[in-house]
């Protein structure tokens, strides 16, 4: 349940929210959206939905790009990393796309087994609640 681009789907609060109605609640906060609203974006992963996530503002360009080349994950393609994992300021502090790379990197570091058994978590908490230090 890790997505192309190398989010992590399983620590989503989209994807919890199939099994933990209370991540409803923090989908319209997040997203500052309706209680209607964020019913509506609960997702089943990128992968499960051919790259279509119901609360995302736009299409995703990376999904489709990972079928046409035939690439489970990015960084196994030789144009890795390119703009479609760029990473933007603009909502940086609500939303982990700016993790992509990172965590790309460690999947192909670690194996995928491993960085979901012991990092990922640790890089969204660490990118959403910790200081930023060099």
């Amino acid at each position: 349940m890790s997505a192309p681009c190398g989010l992590d789907c399983f620590n989503c609060i989209g994807y919890l929210a199939n099994e933990n109605s209370e991540m409803i609640h923090l989908i319209s906060k997040t997203l500052s959206i309706s209680l209607e609203q964020a019913k509506q974006a609960v997702c089943k992963g990128c992968r499960n939905q051919e790259g279509n996530i119901p609360f995302a503002p736009m299409k995703c360009n990376v999904y489709p790009c990972a079928e046409k080349k035939k690439v489970a994950f990015c960084y196994e393609c030789s144009d890795f990393p390119c703009d479609y994992l760029h990473p933007y300021a603009d909502q940086a502090s609500k939303v982990p796309h700016n993790t992509k790379v990172f965590n790309l990197c460690l999947i192909r570091k670690l194996g995928l087994e491993s960085w979901v058994k012991d990092k990922a978590k640790n890089v969204r908490e660490t990118y959403f609640g910790s200081n930023w230090k060099l």
